[in-house]
């Protein structure tokens, strides 16, 4: 195994480990990685000491766990070695197949351990909040998916902490097991989420899954009480905020190899989040400053600012993991060296960091509206 200083954390209040640094499939396998490359990338990350991989059923139409489980097996690990996670929500077309329906639920875990070829998860997450099942069916089903062995944790993505709360508070009244952990986006640019609005696409079905949710998500502030109450750990996405961290992008140009010049990303630009997401929001002048005003930190600590953002995610003592993405061995070798800026992060070097983005905010009154989902064909 590579030299390399990974330290690993554990997954909120439970007594699981896993590296500060993990990988995430969403865009990658199936996308832009095959099987072949898929092995090699997943490879240099155990080398450099990862340990956590993430998927979901809605990646690349359930094609990134298949490639996932086939690399796994193909490269000999030990099962025990690793952590394995996936998503459940969007499973397909049918109005059973997506939501947290205990049908949903329970036949999409199921699905997505044959498309895995495992016989369990280490972790299962509920994709997104939804607004048409009641939560407490929920919590009976992920205790259900739980008991049946095919997952020994759970846990949220992009729920408001008032959602959490609510689970929780109907886990402890079932004498039950409530979520563990929650994978919210969480970067320099995207530290708080307010007046979410998620359209999420899936070309091979032709369909859109249109789930409008308003709510507040501040890591920061609002999710506060969790970590004390309920030892909720953090599994942050997006670390370099699709790569606009990294300095690649500049307004009005995006690299030909970047995720952003991606076939189903171009679709994505214009319908996939009318939020922070889309590249056409976030390339703008004000950004861009930050971005830029940055570097000069990065420059002083003599680090590529790719790793500077990554290490500022990891710092955070409620992140248990930061997932990375990457389609190239010597992005991973690169995005792994984070774990050395960590120590460089002094407060007088994190001030400066807060004067150049100056996103830090109050903690809010919890804002949570949820207006629906609906499935659109758009005949593709």
């Amino acid at each position: 195994m590579a030299s390399n200083n990974m330290q690993y954390k554990n997954l909120g209040c439970s007594g699981l480990k896993v590296s500060q640094l993990s990988y995430g499939a969403w865009v990658s396998f199936g996308n832009q990685l095959d099987v072949k490359e898929a092995k090699s990338i997943l490879q240099t990350c155990r080398d450099h000491g990862v340990n956590f991989f993430d998927n979901a059923e809605v990646y690349a139409s359930g094609r990134a766990e298949e490639i996932m489980g086939q690399a796994i097996r193909e490269l000999g690990w030990k099962r025990s070695d690793v952590v394995i996670s996936t998503k459940i929500f969007w499973g397909g077309p049918g109005p059973n197949d997506k939501g947290l329906s205990r049908k949903h639920i329970v036949e999409g875990t199921k699905e997505s351990l044959k498309r895995l070829d495992m016989e369990y998860v280490d972790l299962i997450y509920c994709h997104r909040p939804d607004a048409t099942t009641p939560i407490e069916e929920t919590v009976r089903a992920m205790n259900y998916v739980i008991d049946k062995g095919w997952a020994f944790y759970w846990g949220t993505s992009e729920w408001s902490a008032q959602q959490i709360t609510d689970a929780w508070g109907i886990a402890e009244r079932l004498d039950l097991v409530g979520p563990i952990v929650e994978q919210p986006e969480y970067n320099l640019l995207s530290r708080h989420k307010v007046c979410v609005f998620f359209v999420f696409v899936v070309p091979t079905w032709g369909l859109f899954d249109v789930l409008f949710v308003e709510f507040s998500t501040w890591v920061e502030t609002e999710f506060v009480p969790l970590y004390t109450s309920y030892g909720l750990g953090l599994t942050t996405f997006s670390p370099l905020a699709s790569g606009v961290l990294t300095g690649k992008y500049t307004k009005g140009n995006i690299p030909p190899d970047s995720r952003f010049a991606l076939d189903n990303y171009k679709d994505a630009n214009v319908l996939i989040y009318a939020s922070q997401n889309l590249a056409s929001r976030k390339l703008v002048d004000d950004v861009l400053q930050k971005v830029n005003g940055l570097k000069p930190i990065a420059d002083e600590l003599g680090v590529p600012l790719a790793q500077l953002a990554i290490a500022w995610c990891a710092a955070n003592p409620n992140v248990s993991s930061v997932i990375t993405g990457a389609t190239k061995e010597s992005q991973i070798q690169e995005n792994m060296k984070a774990v050395d800026v960590i120590p460089l992060l002094t407060p007088a070097v994190m001030e400066k960091i807060e004067a150049v983005v100056q996103s830090k905010q109050k903690r809010p009154e919890c804002v949570k509206k949820v207006y629906g989902c609906v499935s659109l064909n758009i005949g593709r």
